[in-house]
């Protein structure tokens, strides 16, 4: 399964590759036994371990003295925890840097932002070790240098987008200046817009990357462009006023179509086979983080998710990030399949909050959207192919309610449960075709063709409605890890719930009924995945949104009392303190504080 996978990426090979162990007639020059060596990478062997270094650092694991979670890619932390779409989970107690975080107490100490920065930043520092290293290696050919120089921009340009999403202003650190031997050339200010330098690197990448790759795991041209039109997307709006920037969407629309032209993405029959590791890099996929099942070896999973697990075995550890009940309200449909945009969460879906483990429990008989229960663990319906979901998934109900998270979490068929590492072997799909769809049809709509909109937001409806991918009804067996599937009389599954979703019928012809439309469907498509706060933050809506969610959900979780969203603050993370005093540069920081921090 690995032969052809960069799988957990690793510097294990770089390391080895410049560690110096042959004679030298002169000890005075020789290099330190087992020392890192940055000339003995100087060549085509030496510098593809370095580059491996850089997609290292993809996964935000890697870096001593923190947590996985902290940098973890999914930003589950900062993209879910943040939003509407999950509580922090668990119990009052643990990892209360994250409660801040929910509440928007966003502080410039908190360890979880200080290592977010600091693993991105390691990830540029790696990719730029690359490139250095590359005009050095003479024993390669001209075709492979390309590719090289052109994955690391790729990967460069990733490591800086992630940042530019968190924080509103960042150093661009690039190959001239970067220097592995002096500390100083990282010290460069954040005066500068970074998106032009970002785009750069991404149009750079696509103008030199393959169609397909070899190796899964690597970067095609189409990842690249994909990319190119997402850092487009992030500037496509106005964050303050929620108005529409139509150079950047046309901009972005151009590659888009590119990529729905070139015919060689679509969208996979079943929802699920997009978070399944059995069905990863499949023909959905634009780009995957890549991880291996490996119960010998932990890291080589996503360790940043594993707390993100259900509190039951075979987990038992550690109930974090827990759905919110605005996210499940989000799922109900009406009489027509369609979602209830303005009123959908009016009325809760029901749950089982202060329902005894033994007590009898039906699930809700409410019309929902199927993508629900492939997003959401909820009580009485089948978790993946586990057992069926009950209070002792939860660690503490009444802190943190009655949902778990379902996404990121393989198969049993495919773990085997055979270790930690197997837990969490699924790939993160940071880029799919559906994203694509979505994100054209957000172009659509804004340039003012709305109904090319509805048949993009269609396609994306019209997968969620196939009956072969809904959550099959289970009834529990003899113990609470045993199970059976139903079936009808005529030997058809029985889903799991009262399933009613349909594609728009009417045309669009309100813009802003059309926007508010294809927001919803991002949500729906894309929950749980660490997307939803910087999608508020890039539409303009951040402050709105959330502020109205938290109003209601302190009725539901008492600590979300008093959390506030401040507009024109709370839209991004003030710069570590820690990173400022380590800029200083002839006794002055280069790193100047967002000003909604000072």
């Amino acid at each position: 399964m690995k032969s052809k996978n960069i799988i957990k990426f690793s510097l294990t090979f770089a390391l080895a590759a410049g560690i110096v162990t042959a004679c030298n007639d002169d000890f005075l020059t020789r290099e330190p036994q087992g020392q890192y060596s940055p000339s003995a990478l100087q060549t085509a062997k030496g510098v593809e371990g370095v580059l491996l270094g850089a997609y290292a650092m993809l996964d935000g694991q890697g870096l001593d003295g923190q947590d996985a979670w902290n940098n973890d890619i999914q930003s589950w932390v900062f993209g879910g925890l943040a939003s509407d779409d999950a509580y922090k989970g668990t119990d009052a107690g643990d990892q209360p840097e994250e409660s801040f975080i929910e509440k928007y107490d966003f502080q410039a100490t908190n360890g979880h932002i200080k290592n977010k920065w600091r693993g991105l930043f390691k990830g540029v520092a790696r990719s730029n070790d690359a490139l250095n290293t590359l005009k050095a290696v003479t024993d390669i050919n001209a075709d492979r240098k390309k590719q090289i120089e052109a994955e690391a921009r790729f990967l460069r340009g990733v490591f800086h987008f992630e940042a530019k999403k968190m924080w509103k202003n960042i150093p661009y650190i690039d190959d001239k200046t970067y220097n592995l031997n002096d500390l100083e050339s990282t010290k460069v200010p954040n005066d500068k817009d970074a998106w032009p330098s970002i785009e750069a690197d991404f149009q750079a990448a696509m103008a030199v990357l393959p169609d397909k790759q070899a190796q899964v795991g690597r970067p095609t041209k189409w990842a690249a462009m994909a990319f190119l039109a997402k850092a487009y997307m992030f500037q496509g709006f106005n964050i303050s006023t929620g108005a529409a920037n139509t150079a950047k969407l046309q901009a972005a629309k151009a590659i888009l179509d590119q990529i729905v032209a070139s015919g060689r993405f679509k969208l996979v029959d079943n929802f699920r086979d997009n978070h399944d590791a059995s069905t990863r890099n499949n023909v959905e996929s634009i780009f995957e983080i890549q991880y291996a099942a490996s119960s010998a070896n932990a890291d080589a999973a996503d360790a940043g998710v594993g707390l993100a697990h259900p509190y039951t075995s075979p987990w038992g550890c550690c109930g974090f990030y827990q759905p919110s009940q605005n996210l499940v309200n989000a799922f109900r449909t009406d009489a027509n399949g369609l979602p209830l945009l303005d009123t959908f969460n009016d009325v809760d879906v029901k749950n089982d909050q202060g329902v005894g483990q033994d007590d009898a429990y039906e699930p809700s008989t409410a019309s929902l959207d199927p993508r629900l229960d492939h997003t959401v663990g909820r009580r009485g319906i089948l978790f993946i192919d586990y057992k069926i979901h009950n209070r002792d998934f939860i660690r503490d109900q009444t802190y943190a309610g009655p949902y778990s998270p379902k996404k990121h979490i393989p198969s049993k068929a495919f773990t085997g449960i055979a270790g930690w590492g197997n837990l969490t072997s699924n790939n993160y799909r940071i880029m799919r075709y559906s994203m694509v769809l979505l994100w054209l049809a957000e172009c659509e709509v804004e340039l003012g063709n709305l109904d090319k909109g509805r048949a993009l937001v269609n396609q994306i409806r019209t997968r969620a409605a196939n009956p072969s991918g809904f959550v099959q009804k289970a009834v529990q067996g003899s113990s609470r890890d045993a199970y059976s599937l139903v079936f009808d009389s005529k030997g058809n599954p029985v889903p799991a719930a009262n399933y009613v979703i349909k594609t728009y019928s009417s045309p669009w012809t309100d813009a802003a009924t059309a926007r508010k439309a294809v927001r919803f469907e991002t949500r729906l498509e894309f929950g749980m995945e660490g997307h939803r706060f910087f999608d508020l933050v890039r539409w303009g809506i951040a402050a709105e949104t959330l502020n109205k969610y938290n109003a209601v959900e302190a009725t539901k979780r008492v600590y979300k009392k008093g959390a506030n969203f401040v507009k024109g603050k709370h839209e991004f993370f003030p710069i570590p303190q820690e990173a400022i005093d380590r800029s200083e540069k002839d006794g002055k920081p280069t790193l100047t504080q967002d000003p909604s921090y000072k």
